[in-house]
């Protein structure tokens, strides 16, 4: 029995791997998001797809998943490593930045919705009690899908990523109080709810305490001594204690594993090996989440859903149409303009895998009759399949809102900004730095004399002023006196001159990253103040120089290390510490 149980789940391994590495790159090449893929190929190569005609020809058992609950340890590990991923990108004074969007978009989001839902629901005759722990379950939106999309897209950086985590993230600490107002709902229960929600917040209080307190004064200690002992692979291994072990302490207590790993990835994000981990993670995380999509995917039955198809779909066009008003008016109240509060909203509308947690935890109480969890877990499910197709609506919507014309009136205000970057010019070289930096946490604000720059610039979200910086109070009115690095990526010589005399008048000691012409043009800023001058003629002619040597048939790694040499050397030359 136990070979035969081996060949079965190597076989489904199999079928997950080829779904993988061949479906869902052609999925990809049809521009179908990864996520879409991944439930997409759930859907056909599970046990309600494909897995139903095995009996009228057996070679299709060689082409589906027989047991979906044997990857579900697999799939949790894909939720973990996701939000620890997360947690590496933030930090706990941003996190603290986020606070309103945390409780009062999420909160209201969460409160607004679970009651709209369940009133809606009281009303169609459904009992009080089923009413409110529906609507409880499908007012949370999923973490590992939204994220996962806003990832992949490099937008969880932006407004609208972080509107979104904000919300997510008071989702996963209500997970726990929601099982325990289902548990009191039971017949059979018998405990005072008083005393269950105290220790519940207790032994949650323990958890995160000891997560944190672990994290600030053992993690860096144990990772650097890890590091000395033998590298990489002991570093991997320490990295999944430490997601897992959160995860498992967060979970013990009664809250979202997620939560824990969250928490880690934010103490370990404050370390010397934050990027290390990012690098040696990723190709985990993503396999891991495939298998989380499969199996979400796996779960929908199409052909129970063909008996109540009429009340699936209205439920689930009503589900999506609700949630998306609510966290609308939330996220617009709390979080931000109208393009960021239209794209939050439409990833936040549909349902999330923690309803399938409330309503099997329902169903267990005998809160809830089959005739319910059936429909209910069904319109959860189509519904996260649809959050690729609501992420392109809420992006269109989003791009249609046109933003108020820009003028220098319209500044807002930053001068009581502290630790940001102030880059000074937003053409092309502009937006790319600003785009890297932003994707790495970093906060920004821009200065630009192009009306037009402006208005696209703020059309897209980024906090683009109008004005000169080499005006002393334009540079003050963007928060000089804390910003922690200026970059002046102007390419008038004379303009890019003044910026930088008229930043270091104001901060004498603070880095002014510069982009030059040429080596002279470089000259002139390094005498005006310039801490490091990059020139645009030298970076030229390395980047043709490195394609010539690989036409020529050097291997990348001597061509890469060929260049980097030369630029060393470039870069010495045009700092004058070279002949």
């Amino acid at each position: 029995m136990g070979h035969e149980g081996q060949e079965i789940f190597l076989k489904d391994l199999l079928v997950f791997l080829f779904a993988a590495g061949v479906i869902v790159p052609a999925f990809r090449a049809l521009r179908l998001p990864a996520v879409a893929g991944f439930l997409i190929a759930g859907v056909a190569l599970g046990p309600h797809g494909l897995g139903t005609l095995e009996h009228l020809w057996q070679p299709l058992q060689y082409f589906t998943v027989s047991e979906p609950e044997a990857a579900e340890p697999f799939a949790e590990l894909g939720v973990l490593f996701l939000l620890f991923l997360l947690g590496l990108e933030m930090s706990f004074e941003k996190l603290w930045d986020m606070k309103k969007v945390v409780f009062g978009a999420g909160g209201l989001q969460t409160i607004l919705s679970a009651g709209a839902i369940g009133v809606t629901l009281w009303m169609f005759g459904i009992s009080a009690q089923a009413a409110a722990v529906i609507g409880l379950a499908l007012a949370l939106s999923s973490t590992a899908i939204v994220m996962q999309v806003l990832t992949s897209d490099n937008r969880a950086a932006t407004p609208t990523g972080r509107t979104a985590l904000g919300v997510l993230l008071f989702q996963d600490v209500l997970v726990a109080p929601i099982l325990i107002f289902v548990s009191f709902l039971s017949p059979e229960n018998s405990v005072n709810i008083a005393q269950t929600v105290l220790r519940a917040l207790f032994e949650g209080l323990i958890a995160i305490t000891v997560i944190v307190i672990t994290g600030r004064f053992i993690l860096q200690r144990v990772f650097r001594m890890a590091a000395k002992a033998g590298g990489r692979d002991f570093l991997m291994a320490l990295t999944l204690f430490t997601v897992i072990g959160a995860g498992v302490i967060t979970g013990v207590a009664g809250l979202s594993v997620a939560l824990g790993a969250f928490l880690a990835g934010l103490l370990l994000g404050e370390t010397e090996f934050r990027h290390q981990t990012e690098v040696d993670l990723d190709p985990f995380k993503g396999l891991l989440l495939g298998i989380f999509f499969m199996t979400v995917g796996m779960g929908i039955d199409l052909m129970a859903i063909g008996d109540i198809a009429l009340i699936v779909l209205g439920g689930l066009a009503g589900l999506i149409i609700l949630k998306a008003l609510v966290a609308w008016v939330a996220c617009r109240l709390f979080a931000g303009p109208a393009p960021v509060a239209t794209e939050s909203a439409l990833l936040l509308a549909p349902a999330g895998e923690f309803a399938f947690v409330v309503m099997t935890a329902a169903a267990a109480a005998g809160v809830l009759a089959p005739e319910l969890t059936t429909p209910v877990t069904a319109i959860a499910g189509l519904s996260m399949l649809l959050i690729p197709l609501t992420s392109r609506m809420g992006q269109k919507l989003a791009g249609r809102m046109k933003a108020p014309e820009p003028t220098p009136l319209q500044n807002e205000d930053f001068s009581d900004r502290e630790g940001h970057v102030i880059i000074a010019g937003f053409g092309r070289v502009g937006r790319t730095i600003a785009r890297i930096l932003s994707d790495n946490q970093a906060d920004i604000v821009v200065l630009e004399r192009g009306l037009n720059s402006v208005k696209t610039g703020r059309d897209e979200g980024w906090q683009v002023s109008y004005g000169d910086a080499a005006r002393k109070e334009i540079l003050e009115a963007a928060g000089a006196s804390g910003a922690s690095l200026f970059v002046v990526t102007v390419d008038d010589a004379v303009s890019a001159e003044h910026m930088v005399r008229a930043i270091r008048a104001l901060r004498p000691n603070v880095p002014v990253f510069a982009r030059a012409r040429d080596a002279e043009h470089g000259k002139s800023l390094r005498e005006a103040g310039a801490t490091f001058v990059i020139p645009d003629a030298i970076e030229a002619g390395l980047q043709l120089a490195g394609r010539v040597l690989q036409e020529f048939g050097y291997a990348t790694e001597t061509v890469r290390d060929k260049i980097g040499a030369e630029r060393d050397q470039e870069y010495r030359k045009a700092a004058g510490e070279d002949a």
